[in-house]
Parts: C-alpha cells; structure tokens; sequence
C-alpha cells in the first residue's frame, strides 16, 4: 500500500513547476501501478498547448474554469468544476484558464515526473517504450 500526503509532495522533487503551471506527482512509474496521478494547477491567462504522443491522459477540472480547443478539429470546450476531458488519441489540443484551474490528471504510460514538454508539447516516451520499439 502507497500513502502520501499532497504537503510533503509539494515540498519534494515529485513537485514539478513550468511554464503556465504546477504538478504534484503523487504516482510515478517508479510506484509500478501502470498509471501516474498528478494534482496539476494550471495558471490563469496561460496558453497551454500540448500533444502527448506518447501517453494518454485523462483529467478532472476540481475548481476553476477556461477552455480546451482540439488543434485538429478546431472545437472549443469549457472547463469548469465537474468536467472530464481523456485525450483518447493522443490530441493535439491548447488549455487557456481564465483562472487558475485545479486538475486530478492520469497518465498512461506512467511519466517519471521530470520529464519536460518538448517543442510540440509532448513529454518523451518511456524508456520500455523505446527500447521496445526499437
């Protein structure tokens, strides 16, 4: 059994800061549970574009609001309190808080939790993934 409390992660590597947002990483892929579980804030009047190519997300909106637009079809949904959005194929999508917008995020693959969004918003892929690929 995992327990860890949200204040100690927040004082921990596991806490990762960036660019238009904060994430504590409270499941990594170090924790073998086939999943990552992060506590995300991203930040009001931030522009936020991502494309995971390789992992899938998915991710609760716990307080605030703004939007999410899907860059491949141009359609635009509202965040608030109480919305799901799973990026089930690997959606090329841009995030735009009007304010500060708290998020429960699951990863699949799990991420190591310091991994960098590269040039196209994406976090590399796993090391297992690569040398299974290879």
């Amino acid at each position: 059994m995992i327990i860890r409390k949200l204040k100690d992660i927040r004082s921990s590597d596991r806490n990762v800061k960036s660019d238009g947002w904060e994430s504590a990483r409270l499941l990594l892929a170090d924790d073998g549970m086939g999943f990552s579980f992060h506590l995300t804030t991203m930040r009001a009047g931030c522009e936020l574009r991502m494309h995971y190519r390789n992992h899938l997300e998915a991710v609760m909106v716990l307080k605030g609001t703004g939007s999410i637009e899907d860059l491949d079809t141009g359609e635009v949904h509202p965040l608030r309190p109480g919305v799901l959005y799973a990026l089930d194929k690997n959606d090329r999508h841009v995030v735009r808080p009007t304010t500060d917008i708290l998020t429960a995020c699951v990863f699949n693959p799990p991420v190591t939790g310091q991994e960098v969004h590269d040039e196209t918003g994406a976090y590399p892929a796993a090391q297992s993934d690569r040398v299974a690929a290879e």
